[in-house]
C-alpha cells in the first residue's frame, strides 16, 4: 500500500505551482482588474467570461457555475485526477521529489490509474521514437522524406515507428513495470484468442497529446501492402483519451492560438506538420473523428471566444464534393462559435502537405490568407449544384440556400448575405428576403446556447448557483457585508484590529453570517497567516458545501483595482458594518425605552437612555473611521 504524501510536500507543490500558469494551459486569461484574471469557464458552456483566477491567493472561481478552489482542485477537475495524482503531476512539473509518510519516494509508490496510463504512453512514445532510427524503419523514414519531412521535423513532432512484431512494445513495457491489464486499458494493446498483442504494428506513429503536453494516445499510418488494417489506426476510447475532446497539435499550437486569436483546422497529421513548418503555427487536426462540439469548447477557451474578443477559425477542405460536404457540416457547428469562421480551399484539391511539397511554404501561407467566409463558401457550394441560367434552377437554388442564410446567427450579418444571395442568383432582394424570412419563422427555435451578447452571464442552461448567496446589489447593507467579508478573506492583515469587534448581528444575510462564523472559528484575521493558508483555514471551518463555495467566490471576486492594497478601504468597510449594526441596536434600545415608564421604571429608563447615548457616541466614532477621519 502506498504511503500518504507528506503534508509539507503538498504545501510546497501548491506554493511552487502558479495557478495562473497551470490554468493557462487550458484557458486563455486576460486581466479582470484588481489583480484578478478571467476567461471562459472550462467546466460549462458560456458566451461571456465568468471564470476568475487570482494568482496572489492561488484561487479560482467561476461566477457562472459556482465551481472553485485551488490549483490542485483545478487539476483534479479538469483532468479527472485523484488528489494524489494532481499532486504528483504538479510535483513533476515543478521538479519536486515527493516523500511519503510510510517511506519511499515517487519511484516506489503505487500510482493512481491515470498516472499509470499516462506513464505507459510516455514510455511507448519514447520507444517508438527510438525505433524510427532502426533499419526496419527505413520504409517509415522514406514515407516522411517523400512528404518533405526530415529527421528534425520527425523529432519536433515526436514521430516514431511501431515494429511489425506482435509483442515488441508489449515486452518493452512489461520490462518497464506495466502489467497487461494496464496496457489493455491504455489502448496500447489488443486482446486476441492467444492473448495480448501490440495494437500498432508496422506503422508510422504520431503521439497525440493533451493540452498539458502528456501523451494520451497515438495515430498510426499504414506502411506495408500486406497490412489489412485501416489506412489510419487510432487509439480507442480510454479513461485518458477521448477523441471528441482532443485535437492533434494543439499542445504545440496552444500559445499561438491564444496570441494570434486564430485556429486553423486541417484534416491530417502530416497537414499539421506541413502547416507548422511553413509558419502556420495555429494548425490543429481532429484524431479519427469529425470536428464537433467538444472540439469547439476547447478552442473557444483558448481563443477567448466572446463578444469583446472575436478571433477566427479557418477550416481547410478539399475542393471536391467530400470537402464541400465537410464545409456544410462545419457550417452547422459554426453556430456555436462567436469567432468569425472561414474556409480555405486549394482549387487544385491539394491538402497542405501536398501543397507544401509541390509549391513550398509560401503556398501554404497563401492558402490560409485566401480564406473566404464560411457562409459564402457554404452558399456558393449549393449554388454550384444548380443551373442558374434557368428560372427553375434559380428557384431551386434559392430554396436550398435560403435556409443557410436564415440560420446565420449574427442578426447584423444576415441581411447582408440576403443581399449577396440575391445578387448571385440575379433575383430581387425582396424575393430572397421572403424566402429567408419564411425559413426563420418555419424553423424551430434552436436550443439557446448562450445568453445574448448584451447580457453578462451565459450558459446553455441556467447554472445551479449556491443556495441563498449574498446579493451583490440588493442594497447598500448587503453590498457592505459582502465587501467586508471579501476584505477579511483577501486582505486579512488590513482588518486584524477591527474584525474581532464584529458580532453575528452585524450580518443580516444568513449566508454572510455563516461565512463570518467560519472566519471567527478559524481564529479571525491575524498577522501570522494570510494568502491560501488563511483561505484553507476558513474553508476547514465552513458548515457545509454551500458555505465553502461562497468562501471561494468571495476569495476571488476582485476588489476595486485602485484600492486593492489600501488598508483604509478595508478598515472603513468594517467600521461601516459596525456602524450599521450600532444603528440597529440603537433602534432596538430606543424601542425598549419608549415602552418603559419613565416614572415607575425610572432606573431602567435611565439605563436605556445612557446606553443609547453610548451607542450614539460609538456610532459617531465609527462613522469618522469609515470616512477615514481622525479625531
Amino acid at each position: 500500500m502506498a504511503g500518504r504524501i507528506r503534508d509539507e510536500d503538498i504545501a510546497l507543490v501548491r506554493e511552487r505551482a502558479r495557478i495562473d500558469d497551470v490554468v493557462r494551459e487550458y484557458v486563455t486569461l486576460k486581466s479582470a482588474g484588481g489583480g484578478s484574471l478571467k476567461g471562459l469557464c472550462p467546466f460549462h458552456d458560456e458566451r461571456s467570461p465568468s471564470f476568475h483566477v487570482t494568482p496572489s491567493r492561488g484561487m479560482w472561481y467561476c461566477f457562472g457555475c459556482g465551481e472553485g478552489g485551488d490549483v490542485l482542485g483545478f487539476l483534479q477537475k479538469i483532468d479527472h485526477l485523484s488528489f494524489a495524482e494532481s499532486v504528483e503531476k504538479l510535483a513533476a512539473k515543478t521538479g519536486i521529489e515527493l516523500r511519503y509518510v510510510e517511506g519511499g519516494t515517487a519511484v516506489n509508490r503505487q500510482q493512481g490509474q491515470r498516472t499509470r496510463l499516462v506513464d505507459a504512453h510516455k514510455h511507448a512514445a519514447a520507444y517508438f521514437r527510438e525505433q524510427l532510427a532502426t533499419p526496419e524503419a527505413e520504409i517509415a523514414r522514406k514515407f516522411l522524406t517523400e512528404r518533405g519531412f526530415d529527421a528534425e521535423a520527425a523529432k519536433l513532432f515526436g514521430v516514431g515507428y511501431a515494429p511489425k512484431s506482435w509483442d515488441a512494445l508489449l515486452n518493452h513495457l512489461r520490462k518497464a513495470g506495466f502489467n497487461d491489464q494496464e496496457l489493455l486499458t491504455a489502448g496500447l494493446m489488443s486482446q486476441g484468442n492467444r492473448g495480448v498483442y501490440d495494437r500498432f504494428r508496422g506503422r508510422l506513429v504520431w503521439p497525440i497529446k493533451e493540452l498539458s503536453g502528456d501523451v494520451v494516445g497515438f495515430g498510426a499510418r499504414k506502411l506495408y501492402d500486406d497490412d489489412e488494417g485501416p489506412k489510419y489506426l487510432n487509439t480507442p476510447e480510454t479513461p485518458i483519451y477521448k477523441k471528441s475532446q482532443v485535437l492533434y497539435g494543439l499542445d504545440m499550437a496552444r500559445k499561438e492560438v491564444s496570441k494570434q486569436q486564430q485556429a486553423v483546422i486541417v484534416e491530417g497529421y502530416t497537414d499539421v506538420m506541413a502547416c507548422h513548418l511553413a509558419g502556420i503555427t495555429t494548425a490543429v487536426a481532429t484524431c479519427g473523428t469529425a470536428f464537433g462540439t467538444e472540439h469547439i469548447k476547447v478552442l473557444r477557451r483558448l481563443l477567448m471566444d466572446d463578444d469583446q474578443m472575436r478571433g477566427e477559425v479557418v477550416f481547410t477542405f478539399d475542393g471536391d464534393a467530400a470537402g464541400q460536404k465537410a464545409a456544410l457540416r462545419a457550417f452547422d457547428e459554426d453556430q456555436r462559435f462567436v469567432a468569425n469562421t472561414f474556409v480555405a480551399v486549394e482549387p487544385s484539391g491539394m491538402d497542405p502537405c501536398d501543397l507544401r511539397l509541390a509549391q513550398g511554404d509560401e503556398a501554404v501561407v497563401a492558402l490560409v490568407n485566401r480564406r473566404v467566409p464560411l457562409f459564402q463558401f457554404a452558399i456558393k457550394s449549393i449554388l454550384a449544384a444548380h443551373d442558374l441560367n434557368s428560372a427553375e434552377g434559380r428557384v431551386a437554388a434559392l430554396r436550398e440556400a435560403g435556409p443557410i442564410v436564415a440560420k446565420i446567427k449574427d442578426a447584423a450579418l444576415r441581411p447582408e448575405y440576403t443581399r449577396l444571395l440575391a445578387g448571385w442568383l440575379g433575383l430581387e432582394v425582396s424575393a430572397v428576403q421572403n424566402v429567408v424570412g419564411q425559413r426563420q419563422v418555419a424553423s424551430p427555435k434552436p436550443a439557446q446556447r448562450s445568453i445574448p451578447s448584451n447580457e453578462s452571464q451565459s450558459t446553455d442552461q441556467a447554472p445551479v448557483r449556491p443556495s441563498a448567496p449574498i446579493p451583490v446589489s440588493d442594497g447598500p447593507a448587503f453590498t457592505i457585508e459582502r465587501e467586508a467579508l471579501k476584505c477579511a478573506l483577501q486582505l486579512p492583515s488590513a482588518v486584524v484590529e477591527w474584525y474581532p469587534s464584529l458580532e453575528e448581528t452585524a450580518f443580516t444575510h444568513p449566508k454572510a453570517r455563516e461565512v463570518h462564523e467560519a472566519i471567527v472559528a478559524a481564529g479571525s484575521p491575524r498577522l501570522e497567516i494570510d494568502g491560501l493558508a488563511w483561505i484553507d483555514a476558513v474553508l476547514d471551518q465552513a458548515a457545509d458545501d454551500d458555505v465553502r463555495r461562497l468562501i471561494k467566490e468571495l476569495s476571488v471576486d476582485p476588489l476595486p483595482s485602485e484600492i486593492e492594497q489600501n488598508d483604509r478601504y478595508a478598515t472603513s468597510l468594517i467600521a461601516r458594518l459596525l456602524e450599521l449594526d450600532a444603528t440597529r441596536r440603537i433602534a432596538d434600545v430606543r424601542g425598549r425605552m419608549q415602552r418603559s415608564d419613565p416614572v415607575e421604571q425610572e432606573e431602567e429608563h435611565n439605563q436605556l437612555f445612557a446606553e443609547i447615548m453610548a451607542l450614539e457616541a460609538y456610532k459617531k466614532s465609527l462613522r469618522n473611521a469609515a470616512l477615514g477621519e481622525r479625531e
